[in-house]
């Protein structure tokens, strides 16, 4: 035998002489399937082209819970067409189309329940790539984080504001809440906020073009403890 094969072959011969069991096969490691995802959804949170600044697709296998996504739903209300219902506990806003139809919308709301607006409001204005300004009880609560932006924050990337706001107003006076973009999407569906209300990029722009100005809002009760 040539000397080159037999000590490539002498490993295996070894081998076989410590057992006469066959070897088993290689254990191959689960790789679950990608979750399918219903296309009108990936076309729905897809990148938002035209936009000053870019505005991402939304990763919907990773970050958002499949029931916070948009949607056209049954909604029972007595309100007006036009009118967009915020509900903190369960973690939805609904624009009323009538005829017991609604837009419905996940949201993240403020982490405590101080921080949250409640009852009726008026969309007094809206704006594209707004400026965000910290309120001065943010800036008393985190000095350090808060005070070097006391000026605004200009529309943009990194805004945390996003690419649209509707500003709520109250007897004719800005309440310093705001329903808008966001540039965390995995925290649509939970309770993070200083006390505005978050939509993901693409339904913010989605609200933003049915919404007019002078709109009703409301933003209802939180439900004592059972807010998690």
């Amino acid at each position: 035998m040539h000397r080159r094969f037999f000590l490539l072959g002498a490993p295996l011969a070894l081998a076989a002489c410590a057992t006469t069991a066959e070897q088993p096969p290689a254990v191959m490691s689960y790789v679950p399937p990608e979750p399918t995802i219903d296309p009108t959804y990936l076309a729905m949170y897809a990148a938002v082209d035209g936009e000053p600044f870019p505005v991402p697709a939304i990763d919907l296998t990773r970050i958002v819970d499949p029931k916070f996504l948009r949607r056209e739903v049954d909604y029972a209300s007595d309100e007006a067409p036009g009118t967009v219902v915020v509900d903190p506990n369960e973690r939805f806003a609904w624009y009323v189309l009538g005829n017991g139809r609604a837009v419905r919308y996940g949201v993240g709301v403020g982490k405590v329940e101080a921080f949250n607006f409640q009852g009726d409001a008026t969309i007094a204005w809206k704006a594209k790539w707004p400026k965000w300004t910290p309120t001065p009880d943010m800036i008393a609560r985190d000095p350090q984080r808060y005070g070097p932006l006391r000026n605004g924050l200009p529309g943009g990337l990194g805004n945390p504001l996003g690419p649209r706001a509707l500003y709520l107003h109250r007897d004719g006076r800005d309440t310093l809440y705001r329903l808008h973009g966001t540039v965390e999407p995995w925290t649509i569906g939970t309770k993070v906020s200083s006390g505005c209300i978050r939509l993901l990029n693409q339904d913010i722009i989605d609200l933003y073009d049915r919404v007019r100005d002078g709109s009703k809002a409301i933003v209802l009760p939180i439900r004592g403890e059972g807010m998690t």
